[in-house]
């Protein structure tokens, strides 16, 4: 069904060119802004056009007024964990106290909690659980979600994840990039080489099974390359395993300390990388000269107290900066608009650097950006309505989304707020 959007009071393109990502020293002469303007959506939920110039009404099936509303694209979210059961309420008070994460995670918790609910959890609760959570997300504007496994640590756990990942992309309208994750850490009674092993000789091989059967796809592949859990030598050769299925590489980094991770990720071809709290200044020139993403999440360093990754050295150097919300049992924060704010406030992004890194940038970070992340015509027609006065207060609002009117994603409206 076609559908014009007309009469809005700001329409954010983001860019115009088809731009595949932005820096921070491309962002001033590429982002675009329209005033007065519609936007027309072809039967095929794509963008055909965005005009400042009347549109005939009759041409369209269906018709939204947007006066004094400002139009951002869909926002994409470029990092969850998404499917997962039981929470983590008792391990926040212990942070409360003073317990860092390795804390928590030598004592028997962390992921390591997670992982043993998620095991004994069936396939239709995850289901019913992960539905909602996207659902959650669509109310805050996102269209596009990367979602990763990793709660299973044994072959017939991730595959349910990645089967429940499968199942969610017929039942509800978002995009879901999915990303597996099968050495998210390393499962109790086992040392680093043996979960390794595991992995290359157990999991992989049949997930490749379970995809030949069309029970699950892969499109990401992600460790957790930290000290004392995957170190770069098995990461390197879990992500080159998985490049070698033709899943992009896109991995934890650098999160706790710095041992080498973005070098090993660069040299391996990896399309983003995410945390990056320790990364050196010649991994940052690395990651720039190679346009390597960097995947920011505000949520982690904030809730973990950590330091801060150094972002504004990373815009600086012309790293593309893309964001997620790490949403997660131990950060659970839905809201992209949210962490537009965060980015802003915490790490000296601008609001237009921080609105490219939650939708261009984003959508580059998970191979996307041809198909989502600004508004220009061949792009699916994933937008997000505001009733707001200028773009800026999306994020200037600390979380705009009671000031979202319309969730659209492909044409179709998936969210009607007050």
């Amino acid at each position: 069904m076609s559908l014009l959007i007309k009469n809005a009071r700001q329409i954010v393109l983001v860019c115009d060119k088809m731009q595949p990502h932005l820096t921070a020293q491309e962002i001033p002469s590429a982002f675009k802004v329209l005033e007065n303007a519609s936007i027309a959506v072809d039967k095929n939920g794509n963008i055909e056009k965005v005009a400042t110039k009347p549109v005939n009404e009759s041409d369209f099936d269906s018709v939204i007024d947007a006066s004094g509303m400002c139009i951002i694209p869909g926002l994409v979210d470029g990092h969850t964990h998404p499917v997962w059961a039981g929470d983590r309420v008792h391990e926040f008070a212990m942070k409360l106290k003073g317990a860092s994460y390795m804390d928590i995670h030598k004592a028997g918790g962390g992921i390591g909690f997670t992982v043993r609910k998620t095991r004994e959890a069936s396939e239709e609760d995850l289901l019913k659980s992960f539905i909602g959570r996207l659902k959650l997300m669509a109310r805050h504007g996102s269209t596009t979600v990367e979602c990763k496994s990793g709660y299973g640590l044994d072959t017939e756990t991730e595959l349910k994840m990645l089967r429940v990942m499968e199942k969610a992309k017929a039942l509800q309208a978002l995009d879901i990039s999915v990303t597996y994750c099968g050495a998210h850490s390393i499962p109790t009674g086992m040392n680093e080489r043996e979960a390794t092993d595991d992995v290359l000789n157990n999991q992989i091989p049949a997930i490749l099974a379970a995809t030949a059967n069309g029970e699950v796809s892969v499109d990401n592949i992600d460790v957790f390359c930290e000290k004392g859990i995957f170190e770069t030598g098995c990461t390197k050769e879990i992500l080159e395993k998985g490049k070698a299925q033709g899943w992009q590489i896109n991995f934890h980094a650098e999160e706790l300390n710095y041992i080498g991770g973005v070098e090993m990720g660069v040299e391996v071809g990896a399309t983003a990388v995410s945390h990056l709290e320790e990364i050196s200044d010649a991994a940052i020139s690395l990651m720039a000269e190679h346009k390597t993403k960097a995947v920011i999440l505000p949520t982690t360093a904030w809730l973990l107290k950590l330091k801060p990754p150094p972002v504004r050295a990373m815009l600086d150097a012309g790293v593309v900066v893309a964001l997620g919300t790490d949403f997660n049992p131990n950060a659970h924060c839905m809201s992209m608009l949210r962490i537009m704010n965060m980015a802003c406030v915490e790490y000296r992004m601008t609001m237009e650097e921080a609105i490219v890194a939650a939708t261009l940038n984003s959508a580059a970070s998970v191979g996307l950006a041809g198909k989502t992340g600004s508004i220009e015509p061949g792009k699916w027609a994933d937008l997000v309505l505001l009733r707001v006065p200028s773009w800026e207060h999306c994020i200037y609002q600390m979380d705009a989304s009671d000031a979202i009117a319309f969730v659209i994603k492909k044409g179709k409206v998936i969210y009607s707020g007050k």
